[in-house]
């Protein structure tokens, strides 16, 4: 028992940071300051670039100075978050990965807090850390309330997790459930599900904060979600998504119709519907504010706009799908149900080899 008690702290003393980026230059210095901020440092940090047409290798090659941790840069061509992240972990030479993303910045104690859960037990194979959505603008503050996963009661507090993007990993447990399928929208919540399926001992870190950067604008948000929902469908998770915004504008067909044919006053009811589900969202991501404060017209006219476009950008990117061939590691990923260290490993020769900067 002594012995092993020595091999998990011995493997606990050595944790590499693995971080996907791609056209990351505008943001990279945030997230490299705020990991020099950290109260316990990685030991190493693992940038996976994905085929970036900016500065971002540039700027990550003298990163070392600015982290104050060794820092290493691998180009993996044209990659998508999820094959970054396989390439990341399978070249980090620690036992113990932390995973977040570019466009994050890392409260200053997160990778202490995140360590803390497997100190006090040591059973514990994977650990989810919180985020909290970036704010600074009216914009902002209604997309946090609009798409953002609502808060639970974690070990007494609350928070939102899991997220992939605020996590703490045995390098065993990304073998054994396969790795990253290799996607670009989608591929943190399938790899969640099989740790989940598999059975691992998880623990959680309400106070191990990531900052996550939203969608500045309208448009932007409109983009990113039509992303989503195409590669949602490429990797056939419809029925978590797709088929529930379908059935909210099936219901509301029949009144639409109404209002066409008989009057317009049938058209208060979709109306009503969509105000209901603006509603709703703010209620459930209220955290103890007032009452007044959800009742907001202004906040409510935000939310509404937004769920609109989300559901439009639904539809567009569904369509999408449909019309386009999926690329080859979207097929590969969804006919397999995983893009594993295995399947990964045996593809990786069949691409353009990646390049490597210690």
């Amino acid at each position: 028992m002594t012995l092993e008690l020595k091999e998990d702290a011995r493997e606990l003393s050595c944790v590499s940071l693995v971080v996907p980026v791609r056209d990351e230059a505008a943001t990279i210095g945030e997230l490299l300051r705020s990991i020099a901020a950290q109260t316990r440092r990685p030991d190493e940090v693992v940038f996976v670039d994905g085929g970036s047409r900016d500065e971002t290798v540039a700027l990550l090659r003298d990163a070392s100075a600015v982290v104050g941790a060794r820092v290493r840069v691998v180009e993996a061509g044209d990659a998508t978050p999820g094959r970054g992240r396989n390439v990341g972990i399978e070249a980090a030479r620690c036992e113990w990965i932390a995973l977040t993303d570019a466009g994050n910045r890392l409260e200053p104690d997160w990778l202490e807090r995140l360590l803390e859960v497997v100190q006090k037990d040591e059973s514990i194979e994977v650990v989810y850390g919180n985020y909290e959505p970036v704010t600074s603008t009216f914009f902002e503050r209604c997309a946090a309330l609009t798409y953002p996963a609502p808060k639970h009661l974690r070990e007494g507090e609350l928070m939102r997790a899991p997220f992939i993007a605020s996590s703490l990993l045995r390098r065993e447990v990304w073998r054994r459930v396969g790795g990253f399928p290799d996607l670009r929208a989608a591929e943190d919540l399938m790899f969640m599900e099989a740790v989940e399926r598999e059975g691992f001992r998880t623990g959680w870190a309400p106070r191990a904060t990531v900052h996550w950067q939203l969608r500045p604008t309208l448009a932007s948000t409109f983009r990113k979600f039509v992303l989503y929902s195409r590669h949602n469908v490429w990797a056939g998770r419809q029925r978590f998504w797709h088929y529930g915004v379908a059935r909210q504008y099936a219901l509301a067909a029949p009144f639409l119709l109404l209002a066409i044919v008989h009057s317009a006053w049938w058209l208060l009811l979709p109306v009503a519907g969509v105000l209901a589900r603006a509603a709703r969202s703010i209620w459930r991501r209220r955290e103890g504010r007032s009452i007044l404060w959800a009742l907001n017209p202004a906040q409510l006219a935000g939310v509404t706009l937004l769920i609109l476009t989300i559901d439009l950008a639904t539809f567009i990117g569904w369509a999408q799908a449909r019309l386009r061939t999926p690329p080859e590691h979207a097929a590969q990923a969804t006919a397999t149900g995983k893009s594993g260290s295995e399947s990964f490993s045996e593809t990786r020769l069949r691409r353009n080899p990646t390049k490597q900067d210690d």
